[in-house]
């Protein structure tokens, strides 16, 4: 239900979403990869964050192919991942709402 609902607003919010791994639809957790139209990737993931957001995970100013070596090295550890790219602005307030919250 989070990720339908993160990427349900991402798109009303005039920009991009979609699933790059289903994981389990009960309990696997979340991994969402940002982008700043197309560049700038970084991830975040539920965990035990200041107020409630979302941690920062993974490669920090990594170049694409090296952001995505690191959701697919994850999962393969993971298979009850799901991981969520989305591409708009204000995407961490966006993640955070929606997947931290609950």
């Amino acid at each position: 239900m989070r990720v339908s609902a993160l990427v349900r607003r991402a798109h009303q919010a005039g920009g991009s979403a979609m699933i790059l791994a289903k994981g389990d639809p009960t309990g696997g957790a979340i991994l969402v990869l940002l982008l700043d139209r197309g560049m700038n990737p970084r991830f975040r993931e539920r965990g035990l964050g200041e107020a409630g957001r979302l941690i920062e995970s993974g490669p920090v100013d990594a170049d694409p192919v090296a952001a995505a070596e690191y959701w697919q090295r994850r999962r393969a550890r993971d298979p009850d991942l799901w991981v969520v790219e989305v591409d708009v602005a204000s995407g961490d307030r966006l993640a955070d709402e929606t997947i931290a919250s609950g």
